[in-house]
């Protein structure tokens, strides 16, 4: 560290200075300096530097000298002024710039001897006779800021962000970046979350547990082999059949629509690849996501309280879950595209994290909860609202990714891996993207020679096609308010409801607007009112 204790200091403690303000004999005179008049001690003869030092100790006043030599155990007087800075162990410069970083401490000069101990910082600021202060010039500040490294991290301190992790911290108390403690978040109950197991903590997300642990080695034989050969998964964990029983069977109820949906994309765009480009835009850089997840965040009012984590291991675009008593949103990197990023962050910010807060304000935030007052599953409604706040205010609102998953499942429930992969070429030619929504589809399954699916996926149209018939008759802030419930319960407890300190995310306050957005993406998809009508009846 290169410390400027004040000149002259060095010298006092050897005898050749005079100490201010400690003797009351010395005349003084205001000398100007900085605009302002300041009392500046005159020269002293030696005779009465020597009267004053032997008032001082009249007066039981310890001289500097003394106080170093009972610190430190030196005879300062017989000390020349090269010996007493050693012994200080400060290295006292004049410097001409601005000090840009802190000298690390293995630099700073020292005596030849480790039995020398430094002085403790009262023993400095007396043996100065002022405070120690810093080489002139500004403190050193942080490093200047990237938004792929560095994250401030307290006051005063800096971290480096993992290339996977990232904080979403925000200002608290007039600093940045303070990561609120987890008791003071909104508490989300464990296992709530879509896509999140019921177990305990150290339970896997779901998704993340059916993506087959070999998934890179049978990437690679299918595509050596043509695209005719049928991956054989492996798990890392014992799989939960009751899941997996309870989605092996695919619907057909909205498969007419869901058909419609993609050829009207295809019939404006050509193909899927240039839908994508047109309305999705580039893959983001870590950098941009970092930054706009933070400005999501501070759109909903809560930053500091949602971790967030970039991955390439997902299958689906992201996932809302509990990690570690923390809200924690994992995005999938392949999935971040400049135009459908803040869509995905009105899923699962906007939409699963919101109403996950507020669903914890209800008294049926457990299962006793929802079974005392009979509440419907919380799924179609769920992701289906989540699917639409991911396509709202969109110039072209397409439901194409549900409406594919749709297909892509059911028929994942009569043909083998191959047989599918095949099929659905004639709505998207990237082999690539094929292969990711046929893995989706055959998840769980060992041999995929073998019909079968896992039927999770079609809930996203499920619950969009729904919501869009009632559209009319949903009071969307109070359903909102309510929690993770079905919009068939809303007028059933509005009346037990407590709203006090609910959130209602920033795109849905303006109900006019709201539901403008929805017609439009009625009109958009090709879908009308009587059709859903006659699909959905009351």
């Amino acid at each position: 560290m290169v410390l400027d204790p004040g000149r002259g200091s060095v010298e006092r403690a050897a005898g050749r200075g005079t100490p201010r303000n400690e003797r009351p004999e010395i005349a003084t005179r205001e000398v100007p300096r900085n605009g302002l008049r300041t009392p500046h001690s005159r020269p002293q003869s030696s005779s009465a530097f020597s009267r004053s030092k032997a008032a001082l100790s009249s007066r039981g006043i310890v001289s500097p000298e003394a106080e170093v030599t009972r610190t430190m155990g030196l005879d300062v007087q017989n000390l020349t002024l090269s010996e007493v800075k050693r012994s200080v162990g400060l290295e006292v410069k004049r410097s001409t710039k601005p000090a840009s970083r802190k000298t690390p401490e293995s630099e700073v000069k020292k005596p030849p001897g480790s039995e020398v101990k430094k002085p403790s910082s009262s023993a400095v600021k007396r043996f100065s006779g002022s405070e120690v202060k810093r080489s002139s010039g500004r403190s050193p500040g942080p490093p200047s800021r990237s938004l792929t490294s560095p994250v401030f991290n307290g006051r005063g301190g800096w971290m480096r962000r993992s290339e996977s992790t990232c904080a979403m911290n925000g200002v608290a108390g007039g600093e940045r970046g303070g990561m609120r403690p987890a008791t003071s978040l909104p508490h989300i109950a464990r296992g709530s979350q879509p896509g999140a197991s019921s177990g305990g903590g150290g339970k896997t997300c779901l998704l993340v547990a059916l993506r087959p642990t070999n998934i890179d080695q049978e990437r690679e034989a299918f595509f050596r082999a043509g695209f005719n050969y049928e991956p054989q998964f492996e798990y890392g964990e014992q799989q939960a059949t009751n899941v997996l029983e309870k989605y092996r069977e695919g619907s057909s109820q909205f498969l007419t629509q869901a058909v419609r949906i993609m050829h009207c994309v295809l019939r404006k765009y050509g193909s899927y690849e240039s839908f994508e480009v047109a309305t999705g835009g580039n893959v983001l850089p870590k950098c941009q996501v970092w930054a706009s997840v933070r400005k999501y965040l501070q759109k909903e009012g809560c930053v500091g309280e949602v971790v967030v984590r970039l991955s390439e291991e997902l299958l689906s675009q992201a996932v809302m879950m509990v990690k570690s008593c923390r809200p924690t949103l994992t995005i999938n990197l392949a999935g971040a595209r400049q135009h459908w990023l803040e869509g995905m962050l009105r899923h699962e910010i906007g939409t699963h994290y919101i109403r996950g807060v507020n669903n914890n304000r209800q008294p049926w935030s457990n299962a006793a909860g929802r079974k005392q007052f009979g509440l419907k599953p919380a799924n179609p409604t769920e992701e289906g609202l989540a699917s639409l706040h991911s396509v709202l205010f969109r110039r072209n609102p397409f439901l194409w990714r549900a409406a594919l998953l749709y297909y892509t499942v059911y028929h994942a429930g009569h043909m083998s891996f191959s047989q599918l992969f095949s099929d659905i070429g004639q709505f998207v030619q990237d082999p690539a993207v094929r292969w990711e929504y046929c893995v989706r589809a055959k998840r769980g399954q060992t041999d995929t020679s073998r019909p079968g699916c896992f039927s999770k996926d079609q809930v996203y149209l499920d619950g969009i096609l729904r919501i869009l018939r009632h559209r009319r008759n949903i009071d969307f802030k109070m359903l909102a308010c309510l929690g993770k419930v079905s919009y068939e319960d809303v007028e059933h407890l509005r009346k037990f409801a407590v709203l006090a300190q609910t959130r209602i995310p920033h795109f849905m306050k303006d109900q006019q607007r709201y539901l403008e957005q929805l017609d439009h993406i009625v009109s958009a998809n090709e879908l009308n009112d009587e059709e859903l009508c006659q699909l959905i009846p009351e």
